[in-house]
């Protein structure tokens, strides 16, 4: 049985002020590139069985970068659709709603954007999870995506429900790796940089 490797897209202008960045398209940064570029030899010598990439460039661009220019996109990895906070700070949003929490609140529907509730997004990271079943029998499955997503994709491989992603903070341009021990999923690997 093969590992589940989750790999954040590299930095974009908006990943590093802050912004929830859902369906907006921003192309990496240079340190982006450069991120995306290091994973490289963090994947050097896995027997990967499928490598799928969410459609948004800043995932594509990164799998690309890190090699992978095969990658499959898949439209259920694409980041939470954040609806009317699409582009806005968590304490933008907190200074008109305190105590404002993505987890458990969700995001209110945006003029464009319909948003989702974590389990929207759960229900998305759990179609993905069935998708890749098979070829984890083969060897290593690589996801290439975005923070928000892989962290609720993380909870539910790990059998907890979509609000408990924000357990996970994980880091623009990182490899991570859900295994296996004693038959259970586990984290074998977090935010890992070469």
């Amino acid at each position: 049985m093969g590992d589940l490797l989750l790999a954040r897209h590299g930095e974009t202008e908006w990943s590093r002020s802050g912004r929830h960045t859902g369906r907006t398209d921003l192309p990496l940064t240079a340190a982006g590139e450069d991120q995306a570029t290091s994973l490289t030899p963090l994947l050097a010598g896995r027997r990967l069985a499928l490598v799928l990439t969410s459609p948004l460039l800043r995932a594509r661009r990164t799998a690309e970068l890190a090699g992978l220019p095969d990658a499959v996109t898949d439209p259920d990895l694409r980041e939470w659709d954040y609806g009317a906070y699409e582009g806005v700070t968590t304490a933008e949003i907190q200074r008109t709603r305190p105590g404002w929490d993505l987890w458990t609140d969700g995001v209110p529907p945006g003029p464009e954007l319909p948003g989702e509730s974590p389990q929207q997004v759960g229900e998305r990271a759990d179609r993905v999870l069935s998708r890749v079943t098979g070829a984890l029998e083969e060897g290593d499955v690589l996801l290439v995506a975005h923070g928000h997503l892989l962290r609720v994709l993380t909870a539910r491989r790990l059998g907890l429900p979509p609000r408990e992603g924000r357990l996970f903070r994980l880091e623009t341009g990182t490899l991570c790796r859900l295994s296996l021990e004693h038959g259970r999923p586990v984290i074998a690997e977090w935010n890992t940089r070469p």
